[in-house]
């Protein structure tokens, strides 16, 4: 009996004593990630995080700008969000922007590395990498770029020539209705196609065609949660089915597609007439010298830069112009107003040129506000501290990651008459002369502005007013513009049909 006793009461210890260790390993755990999920002193404030998740779940993916920029009338333009593990620092409003992007743009110029990008793409090419290789990369490219054309008459040629192809497209439908959204990208794409490769693709181009659906399909799962949770957790997301797999997929095919335009190029490449970016890199990998290697001249990151280029020379300028048909589709007296400035400055019988720009004042108003109203890249690209930066009063330590909220500048009630409302005005002043802004900021600004900014603003000005020259848009039958955006890396139209009808 007392035998029994004894082993009944060990067991009751021993009972008492996991239970015990149970609650306390609780129990630190619980003020382990309370003490995780403070900010650290002189950081900027913020919305309480959840244990390990942060502020994940509590913010709206699908709309994600707006909640940031409802989130600094709170906290103010300076705020933090703890993302999973890490925390990140959202700026607000343009003076803000400026001081962090401008000001103090040097310790603001790295990018952080993306788990979902750096597992199946090479940490290289332009838009991602850092220090040294990132200026000699983006140097290169940028003067590449202008030795084949950008800012130059012969650029505006072909863009001219691409603009007649894609019109004969467009007058194809005889004025029924249809999806503008690959016609429009093809031709944009096809100018830096151009550039880089030194060709465009057809119209029907089947194997192109499935490029852009996948490019477009990247980009949607990008600006999901998908994307974010893959970023904070890829431990777990690696062993985990989901979309993010997908996007990493059709990145491998992306590569694919870049190596065998270059092994088409090393066929008949000759270093003495360089025809595009590509023959111009190969010459330099040619080179072969320490310098060179150095700077990350190897043909891996020709891919990457490939890859970057054509990126950054399509989606935001194609999605411009289709933001640019639905509001025209939608404000017919802005747009009448557009054509009778183009009929008087420009006629029927000439195509327009960069030269006109400066004697159409409304139309280069009406394509900044299209830019503005568009808000096409929302939170820009993310950026991560070199080292500890005061701004606003708070200190953000080295290694956080920094997001510029440019819908803040855009819709600023501070900054705009109308921030809401699709306003030409805005830049014009008293005598209809065409004004700038501040406040306007669609491509960033300071070191990492965008790479292909004055291409897309050549781009922008020739094809938006091409296309008014030539055709009057209006939406179908009983149909009404819908101008909620399509959120994915950018903000894009939700996939609509448009009739056009030629002048």
């Amino acid at each position: 009996m007392d035998l029994l006793s004894g082993v009944s009461a060990s067991s009751v210890w021993l009972w008492l004593d996991s239970r015990s260790l149970l609650i306390f390993t609780l129990v630190f755990l619980v003020v382990a990630e309370y003490l995780r999920n403070r900010r650290p002193s002189s950081f900027p404030p913020g919305p309480w995080a959840f244990p390990l998740v942060g502020n994940m779940f509590s913010i709206n993916f699908n709309n994600v700008h707006r909640e940031m920029t409802k989130l600094a009338e709170t906290y103010g333009n300076v705020f933090s969000l703890k993302m999973g593990p890490s925390w990140m620092v959202v700026l607000n409003g343009i003076s803000t922007l400026q001081e962090g992007l401008l000001t103090k743009g040097d310790i603001l110029v790295d990018r952080p590395i993306l788990p979902l990008h750096a597992d199946v793409l090479p940490k290289l090419g332009i838009i991602f990498t850092n220090g040294h290789m990132w200026k000699k990369q983006r140097r290169f490219a940028l003067f590449t770029l202008k030795y084949f054309g950008l800012g130059k008459k012969s650029l505006e040629s072909s863009i001219l020539d691409e603009i007649t192809h894609m019109s004969r497209e467009i007058d194809n439908h005889k004025g029924r209705p249809f999806n503008p959204h690959i016609t429009i990208n093809n031709a944009v794409s096809n100018i830096i196609s151009t550039l880089v490769f030194g060709h465009r693709f057809n119209y029907g181009d089947q194997r192109f065609i499935k490029f852009l659906k996948l490019f477009d399909r990247a980009a949607q799962i990008e600006g999901s949660i998908w994307s974010q949770l893959y970023n904070s957790f890829p431990m777990v997301m690696r062993r985990l089915p989901g979309p993010h797999h997908t996007v990493q997929k059709i990145y491998g095919e992306f590569i694919e597609f870049m190596k065998a335009e270059i092994s088409e190029h090393k066929k008949d490449w000759d270093p003495s007439e360089p025809r595009d970016f590509i023959d111009y890199y190969l010459s330099e990998i040619q080179k072969n010298t320490k310098e060179t290697l150095d700077d990350g001249f190897h043909e891996e990151n020709l891919v990457m830069c490939s890859f970057d280029l054509f990126g950054a020379g399509t989606e935001t300028t194609s999605t411009t112009l289709r933001w640019g048909l639905l509001y025209m589709a939608k404000y017919t007296e802005i747009q009448e107003k557009v054509q009778a400035e183009i009929d008087r400055v420009i006629g029927q019988s000439r195509q327009p040129s960069m030269d006109d720009r400066a004697n159409m004042p409304y139309t280069d108003a009406v394509i900044h506000e299209i830019q503005r109203m568009g808000n096409i890249v929302p939170l820009s690209l993310p950026h991560i501290t070199s080292r500890d930066l005061e701004l606003g009063g708070y200190t953000i330590p080295k290694g956080v990651t920094v997001i510029p909220n440019l819908t803040s500048a855009l819709f600023d009630k501070k900054e705009w008459e109308t921030p809401n409302t699709f306003n030409p005005g805005h830049f014009l002043n008293k005598e209809g002369k065409f004004l700038k802004r501040a406040a306007f900021i669609p491509f960033s600004a300071g070191k990492r502005v965008c790479l292909g900014e004055n291409l897309a603003r050549m781009e922008l000005f020739l094809f938006f007013t091409s296309l008014m020259q030539r055709f009057t848009f209006s939406m179908p039958p009983g149909k009404e513009v819908v101008l909620k955006p399509r959120v994915s890396i950018t903000l894009s139209p939700i996939p609509y049909e448009i009739c056009a009808t030629q002048r």
